[in-house]
């Protein structure tokens, strides 16, 4: 079982990364959940920890099995992972692209039983996400504290929430989203605004920046 790799990362294409342990005279490829492919591309050429998950996967209705490495950026990650692949249809190259979104958000839909917020991820049909709902209620509330559920990283590393950023996402709450909505669309304008170089001043900014996003 290969639970932990750390090795210079040579590339992410797509949903897959390259990385080199060692002296880099062997290379491990290893499969990202979607969610994770743009953060850890943006680290290619350094040293890179992943906490893995080590499976064969059957090839010609399970006449042969092929090794495979699921990478993540935290124990939780992982378990996450375990869990929602429990499901009954849901298999690790299904769950690969559907966790287009982090832990922390689906956890926080399958907790309020959101079907329309989980039918929006890839491969999660109606039918599923009421099988994911009745599966995983009372399984991924643990999920909900382990992340920030604005943007999925652990909360322990999540940076101390500023005012503004506070306020704005409660007169959002108020005009009628849910919270982890409000969370979700402030920090889009937020990530805008830092990328753009025009950082909000003010919550009543943000709130009319994050209505115009939604809009």
């Amino acid at each position: 079982m290969i639970a932990r790799i750390v090795g210079k990362l040579l590339e992410v294409d797509g949903t897959t990364a390259l990385i080199a342990p060692g002296d880099g005279a062997l290379v491990y490829e290893v499969s990202l959940p979607a969610y994770l492919a743009e953060p850890v591309r943006a680290g290619v050429g350094t040293v890179k920890t992943f906490i893995t998950l080590h499976y064969l996967e059957g090839q010609g209705q399970g006449a042969s099995f092929t090794p495979r490495l699921i990478g993540f950026e935290t124990v939780d990650e992982r378990d996450f992972f375990e869990v929602f692949t429990t499901v009954k249809g849901i298999g690790p190259r299904k769950a690969l692209r559907a966790l287009a979104e982090p832990p922390g958000a689906i956890a926080a839909a399958i907790s309020r039983k959101d079907v329309a917020g989980l039918v929006k991820l890839p491969e999660i049909g109606k039918r599923m996400a009421e099988t994911i709902i009745a599966e995983l209620t009372g399984k991924v509330e643990r999920f909900m504290t382990a992340f920030d559920d604005a943007r999925g990283v652990p909360a322990s590393a999540a940076p101390r929430i500023p005012p503004a950023v506070e306020d704005a996402v409660s007169t959002l709450v108020a005009l009628g989203e849910t919270r982890a909505d409000a969370q979700r669309l402030v920090m889009r304008v937020v990530d805008r605004a830092a990328r753009e170089g025009w950082p909000p001043r003010s919550a009543a900014e943000l709130v009319e920046s994050a209505v115009q996003m939604r809009g």
